[in-house]
């Protein structure tokens, strides 16, 4: 076989996850959809940015992420845009992260969307909340990184 780097189309980026969460591990994980859902993926009309991830009975749920409906079919053969949809993960990673959100008090947040070899998969993370004091840090430190790139560039 010939050695092939991993490629995927990433369709929905939750770059809000990044400000508000201290990111600590990411998983990836698939998602069970139907076809319209599949299709409005294709599109490119999900929002992540309200989602979250719940681990309910030993199963992991995507609750309150966007999928539009598909325009191009009837109103009685599509979805509800943001109907809970499960996670598929290994049983062991499902372990791990019951351990870590409920000892730790962690939150599971789905960072990106994306097509990898024709399948949909979601990256979720593990983060911490981030106080208003490491919010001001981080723009504090951006900003500075892009005035020492600026003045480089200058000289």
């Amino acid at each position: 076989m010939s050695d092939k780097s991993e490629s995927y189309k990433v369709i929905s980026d939750n770059r809000q996850a990044r400000y508000l969460y201290e990111i600590l591990e990411t998983y990836e994980a698939g998602i069970q959809l139907t076809g319209t859902e599949v299709k409005s993926i294709r599109a490119g009309k999900v929002n992540l940015q309200d989602g979250y991830a719940l681990i309910r009975d030993g199963e992991a749920w995507l609750i309150n992420a966007h999928i539009s409906p598909y325009t191009a079919s009837g109103q009685y053969f599509n979805h509800e845009p943001r109907r809970t949809r499960k996670l598929l993960l290994h049983q062991a990673e499902i372990r791990k992260l019951i351990g870590k959100v409920e000892q730790q008090g962690l939150t599971l947040v789905p960072l990106k969307m994306y097509f990898k070899r024709g399948w949909v998969k979601v990256s979720i993370a593990l983060g911490r909340g981030k106080k208003i004091h490491d919010k001001r840090e981080d723009i504090k430190r951006r900003q500075d990184q892009r005035d020492m790139q600026r003045a480089m560039k200058v000289y």
